[in-house]
């Protein structure tokens, strides 16, 4: 068997491994995520924790929790009987990675973290553990075989427990009405975050590069004005200057279908009236749920007054990284 197969036949154990998973997940899940939820809705915390391979696990859930808006802190279990339990207190949700569900350093502990109003999360593969009869909520994370071909270095396994902590941590954030914009705050100092902190008025195309026509003007000069723009719309405005429609290419490819002359007639008439706007001062964000929710490429901008200072362009949304 060449090196490829191999690799195939390993993640090909990994993949079995999630699928069984998938069709596990129940009610335990449902009862897991409301304890998590009930100890960040009360202004508690979350604590992670495991050895070994488990160990890192609970580190990588504990960061992504914490980075959604979840606060988690990770617990190293052979600190926490010298000192370091003080960091559980009542109320905190418990997270527990163990396959075994029998390690050593994470029974010894049990006993004092089983106290009044502070729920215990365990992720094992033995429903029976010790660890898992001594939890509030137990989540089984059981493969059949590891991906190593021992079947000892944990492998499948660590993969099952990746995947739960990464779908307690999203469940959690749906059911908290987590944003994009509560992303960004949380990762100020990376790309991402940074763009998604932006304005509408710093991704939008401004009044002087946009096409803007006064509406008693013909389609063909509206044309013209969206070809020199490299626009896929016009900004109508009235003789006083004041958002009245937008015209876009594609309501001329409509209307010229039924009327060849419709080059000559006054934009005004075919413009849609009343037109989605977004403000200025709004997050970009906002702008991507507005183009999915009405199916538009162009949006218009406009400041605290209601005068059009720019347009969106959906296409200019993928160099700020928010498509």
């Amino acid at each position: 068997m060449t090196h490829a197969a191999k690799a195939r036949e390993v993640i090909g154990i990994e993949i079995a491994a999630l699928q069984q998973l998938k069709k596990r997940v129940g009610s335990e899940f449902d009862c897991a995520v409301e304890m998590l939820l009930s100890a960040v809705r009360g202004g508690k915390k979350i604590v992670a924790t495991g050895v070994g391979k488990s160990g890192h696990i609970a580190e990588k859930t504990a960061a992504t929790l914490t980075s959604t808006g979840a606060p988690c802190v990770y617990l190293n279990c052979l600190n926490a009987v010298h000192g370091d339990l003080g960091i559980v207190s009542e109320g905190d949700a418990v997270l527990i990675f163990s396959y075994s569900g029998e390690t050593d350093e994470i029974v010894r502990m049990l006993p004092a973290i089983a106290r009044p109003n502070v729920s215990i999360i365990s992720l094992t593969g033995h429903p029976r553990s010790t660890i898992a009869t001594n939890s509030s909520i137990h989540i089984n994370v059981n493969v059949k075989r590891e991906a190593c071909p021992l079947n000892l270095a944990p492998t499948a396994s660590t993969t099952a427990m990746l995947a739960t902590g990464d779908a307690l941590a999203m469940v959690l954030l749906e059911a908290r009405g987590f944003r994009k914009e509560d992303f960004a705050k949380n990762h100020p100092g990376g790309s991402i975050g940074k763009n998604l902190l932006l304005r509408v008025g710093e991704v939008m195309r401004s009044k002087e590069k946009v096409a803007v026509v006064q509406e008693k003007e013909s389609v063909m000069h509206a044309l013209k004005a969206i070809s020199d723009a490299r626009a896929g719309a016009a900004i109508v405005i009235n003789k006083n200057g004041k958002l009245a429609g937008i015209f876009t290419q594609g309501d001329f490819a409509r209307f010229y279908q039924d009327d060849l002359s419709v080059g000559s007639k006054c934009v005004g008439q075919l413009m849609t009236r009343r037109p989605i706007t977004v403000r200025v001062d709004k997050l970009a964000v906002e702008v991507l749920n507005i183009f999915e929710k009405h199916h538009i490429d162009d949006l218009i901008v406009i400041d605290q007054k209601g005068h059009p200072v720019g347009v969106v362009d959906a296409q200019d949304l993928a160099k700020y990284r928010l498509v």
